[in-house]
């Protein structure tokens, strides 16, 4: 019965898709086929088999210790402030991302992370129909993060069309960033979140070429290397140290004025009608949560944690998961997490829209027009990435 449910999810957030799809007639149905194949085997693979448990533990155990690396220097600056024992979400899942950052700058500097990027896009676009560009901003944002993945590409921004700068965009918010997910295997277990991030880069591709059909003919479909600023390598280390404190401060502010935005809606919202606004929001998106495979009777709790990702950003919903997973069966645990992993928010919408018109006014302007589409196709991503699990496991 569970396949079946999970088969009519699969069809529901497909048909969602097709609904808000700007050129139904030149949808490509063969990439997209084999996509979904590609995901329901990888899901397999990593959550099911030998090799994916041992894959996955060998990257949650290089994580690990990276964490542990990132902690000493977070316990030499500040371990004053925490009490021994004391876990504090600041110091101990935002502030890693300053490690994390510093080890990216160094596979950036060496070219190390721009190599593995070009030809993991190259290889991915065979499989997409897709262009060049769009299969290399996908991984890119996967690992870059989705402001900075523009950046990389900014010579070819101005250049761009309606069409694809969608696709790139979708992309961005679709993903998350490899400076982030460390924080995210402190409050979820590691085999979803590898999951998350494998299954994420084929679902942006599916449900963009179902909701922004496009052909790219052979002349367009050219990849611009970025010309780098050639620095030393402590000034490299620098700017990177820097830009990791800059996202766990932005990080950090959103979440103390989210969290209590939430609470005081929720209390307000309870003092009226005797039901939290998250409450109501998990009826609205239990039927969604029941046909990824989430049981009914955990799927009104399961909808509020999905509908708070949507509404504020995926690390308040996380903090809200972790207090209320325990309650949960294992399985809504694991399509639960995998839903949580991605950017598709709305404060996202402002952040995509700012890093694009910081590069070109007017393709910043283009893609404030399309914002809410662009949100409605990455949770859609989310939506299909889950319901995925919820088919294999």
């Amino acid at each position: 019965m569970k396949y079946v449910i999970a088969l009519l999810g699969l069809a529901v957030v497909l048909g969602f898709a097709w609904i808000a799809s700007s050129d139904k007639k030149n949808i490509k149905f063969r990439p997209i086929v084999i996509m979904i194949a590609l995901q329901i085997v990888l899901g397999l693979i990593l959550l099911k088999t030998s090799i994916g448990e041992l894959l996955v533990r060998g990257f949650a155990d290089g994580f690990a210790k990276i964490l542990n690396f990132a902690n000493e220097g977070t316990d030499f600056v500040f371990g004053g402030i925490v009490n021994e024992g004391i876990h504090s979400f600041f110091f101990h899942v935002l502030m890693p991302i300053v490690f994390m950052s510093v080890l990216i700058g160094i596979l950036q500097h060496y070219k190390i992370l721009p190599f593995i990027i070009k030809y993991i896009g190259l290889a991915l676009s065979k499989i997409n129909g897709m262009g060049k560009l769009e299969s290399y901003n996908a991984v890119a944002s996967a690992i870059l993060g989705q402001n900075e993945v523009f950046i990389s590409i900014k010579k070819q921004i101005g250049l761009l069309p309606r069409q694809r700068l969608y696709t790139l965009c979708a992309s961005a918010m679709s993903t998350v960033s490899m400076s982030i997910v460390g924080s995210y295997m402190t409050m979820l277990k590691p085999e979803y979140v590898v999951a998350a991030l494998v299954l994420n880069l084929f679902g942006g591709f599916i449900i963009s070429s179902i909701v922004n059909p496009y052909r790219v003919q052979p002349e367009e479909d050219i990849l611009v290397e970025q010309e780098e600023t050639k620095q030393t390598f402590f000034e490299m280390l620098g700017e990177y140290i820097l830009d990791g404190f800059k996202v766990v401060v932005i990080v950090g502010v959103m979440l103390v004025g989210f969290v209590a935005l939430i609470s005081m809606i929720n209390g307000i919202f309870s003092g009226i009608f005797g039901i939290s606004f998250q409450n109501i929001l998990g009826y609205v998106l239990a039927p969604f949560a029941f046909l990824m495979g989430v049981p009914w009777h955990e799927s009104i709790q399961a909808g509020s944690i999905m509908a708070t990702k949507i509404v504020a950003n995926e690390f308040v919903a996380m903090l809200d998961f972790v207090k209320i997973q325990g309650g949960f069966s294992e399985r809504t645990r694991a399509i639960v997490s995998v839903f949580l992993i991605s950017f598709a928010n709305f404060g996202s919408i402002g952040t995509i829209v700012g890093a694009v018109k910081g590069l070109n006014e007017k393709q910043g302007n283009v893609v404030a027009g399309f914002g809410l589409k662009l949100l409605y196709g990455a949770a859609l991503v989310s939506f299909l990435s889950a319901t995925i699990i919820g088919l294999v496991f």
